[in-house]
């Protein structure tokens, strides 16, 4: 009996976990999809040049879907990364060439602001009441323009001898900066989703804010702390393509919060909250990176690219309102 037992444990295993990450192997099996296509489709996607361009290019994208994915598994969303992104761009290319300032001092100075501009949004979400897209709508609209007025519309070029070009232009051991850093946020998220009390609490809320809030834990500081990171992100985001493109402007970022939102939610994570996982958001960012690289090599409009990225927006929300949401449910229940 013991054996027999022991054998239907090892073999219901692989349909646990299949189960309990159907969301991720349906995502992988995309990605293996799109890759497999781009490849008969090109002659040169799966060469190694071009794959160090995918991860260059995808690497913001990667960064500020990670902090997403925190904001998204509590239920909520920021509309506000893309403008952002560009008011941080921006304003660090004019304090490296107008005010020469230190790149460090750029460097946390945009941090900051980036948390700044997440803070405004925590504090109106969180401490006010008001809907997340509301507020992030709102910031979407101020902030970009205020890059529109600090730039007057142009783009701001950076000193060519600035070490602060590094981090969107080195390359440590044959790997692009930008991949090395998108890596390091990846893996911290991953680790405070999963394995560390913040992660359990954004988890909580995003299943059961009420809940949540009765058995003890700070809803509300929460809250703020994940649009702070979020914004933080999309700063840091916005200073890597600055260094990358040697110049910021305020249409950058533009339309890059619906790339960021689709990667989260076709990588699995819940747009309705509760249930978020770090390694979709992966898969989903470079889905969506090589869709655009293998459409720009196939010499098909990269405008099919923003008809793709509200495809899988829809097609996300009907499986997590349809498939993915009462199957959790059924689980828990």
């Amino acid at each position: 009996m013991n054996l027999s037992g022991s054998r239907m444990a090892q073999h219901s295993l692989p349909r646990r976990l299949l189960h309990n990450h159907s969301g991720v192997v349906s995502i992988a099996l995309f990605f293996v999809f799109c890759c497999v296509v781009f490849s008969l489709i090109t002659g040169n996607f799966l060469s190694s040049a071009n794959w160090l361009n995918i991860i260059r290019q995808s690497a913001p994208l990667l960064i500020v879907a990670t902090a997403m994915t925190l904001v998204i598994t509590t239920g909520g969303i920021d509309l506000s990364v893309g403008s952002t992104l560009a008011l941080v761009g921006a304003l660090s290319a004019i304090a490296l060439n107008n005010w020469g300032l230190p790149w460090p001092v750029v460097l946390l100075g945009g941090l900051l602001l980036g948390a700044l501009v997440g803070a405004i949004n925590g504090f109106f979400i969180a401490y006010e009441g008001i809907p997340a897209f509301i507020v992030t709508l709102a910031t979407l609209a101020v902030v970009r323009g205020v890059a529109l007025l600090i730039t007057q519309g142009y783009s701001i070029p950076i000193p060519a001898d600035s070490l602060f070009a590094f981090m969107g232009r080195a390359k440590v051991l044959g790997v692009p900066m930008p991949a090395l850093i998108g890596i390091v946020v990846l893996i911290v998220g991953h680790i405070v989703l999963n394995h560390m009390r913040f992660g359990r609490y954004v988890t909580a809320i995003g299943a059961n804010a009420e809940g949540a809030r009765r058995s003890g834990i700070n809803t509300k500081a929460v809250t703020m702390k994940v649009y702070i990171i979020s914004g933080m992100a999309a700063a840091l985001a916005g200073m890597i393509i600055t260094a990358r493109l040697g110049s910021g402007s305020s249409n950058q970022g533009e339309g890059f919060e619906l790339q960021v939102i689709a990667a989260v939610v076709l990588g699995s994570t819940s747009l309705f909250g509760g249930f978020g996982t770090i390694i979709g958001t992966l898969l989903g960012a470079l889905s969506i990176a090589i869709i655009q690289n293998g459409l720009i090599l196939s010499h098909i409009s990269p405008f099919y690219t923003q008809i793709a990225t509200g495809t899988i927006i829809l097609l996300a929300i009907w499986l997590n309102t349809r498939i993915l949401n009462p199957t959790r449910a059924a689980a828990k229940g």
